[in-house]
């Protein structure tokens, strides 16, 4: 039998995983019965999951309502992607020209795994394409940047799961390999520049219209994350 505390761990993981794949769409309750029932853990258990996601903004708290997936406004959206901006140019800057060609490889990786999903129209493109900004972040070595990051980007599938229109995805892929190739030329201006409106254009296709709720409960949406969560 597991842990308490690895207990914990797998239902954050597993939870935090259907987050930034917006398959719990901002908005959507988690009940903690409900929960510890599909994941085979208690209430203490799961409540101390949704404490760690809640440290994280993706999960608002409240007493005596229960725990919901989070819900930014169209201003804390704004907000968020402005000091991500600022954060994000921060890491370009001192990785551009030093990329090693194992981390050359590594991001290649990345890609051709955000590229396969998106193709292959599964759910996980999202998080990968979440995870090509975070591979960027632990690529300077800096454990806070990394922190910083992990917020930003969970708080930013959030923004793009209830804003999102249905094809704010298609540029990413092409836009990241650009990225890349700058990273390795050292040409920071360009970059700069690249990285400006890569962020700028996701932000504007995915804020337009609010994304429909979806009518399955939750114990239909975590399914596929329980064996997910025991593996790991």
């Amino acid at each position: 039998m597991k842990q308490r505390g690895e207990r914990v761990d797998a239902i954050y993981a597993g939870l935090r995983l259907a987050i930034l794949e917006q398959v719990l769409q901002p908005g959507t309750k988690l009940p903690e019965d409900a929960i510890g029932e599909q994941f085979g853990a208690s209430r203490t258990v799961v409540r101390r999951a949704l404490e760690l996601l809640a440290g994280e903004e993706l999960v608002d708290i409240r007493p005596n309502r229960g725990a919901t997936v989070a819900k930014p406004s169209l201003d804390e959206a704004r907000d968020l992607f402005s000091v991500r901006q600022d954060v994000e140019q921060m890491v370009i800057r001192r990785l551009c020209g030093r990329l090693t060609p194992a981390q050359a490889k590594r991001l290649e990786a990345q890609i051709e795994a955000e590229e396969r999903a998106h193709r292959e129209g599964r759910p996980e493109y999202i998080r990968h394409a979440a995870e090509f900004h975070l591979v960027l972040a632990e690529m300077t070595g800096s454990p806070l940047l990394v922190r910083y990051m992990r917020q930003l980007v969970g708080r930013s599938a959030l923004i793009l799961g209830l804003y999102g229109r249905p094809r704010w995805t298609d540029c990413s892929v092409q836009e990241h390999r650009d990225l890349v190739t700058c990273l390795l030329n050292g040409d920071l201006a360009r970059l700069e520049h690249l990285m400006h409106h890569h962020l700028e254009a996701v932000l504007s296709r995915a804020i337009d219209t609010a994304a429909r709720d979806k009518e399955r409960g939750i114990r239909d949406l975590l399914a596929p994350y329980v064996e997910a969560a025991r593996s790991g």
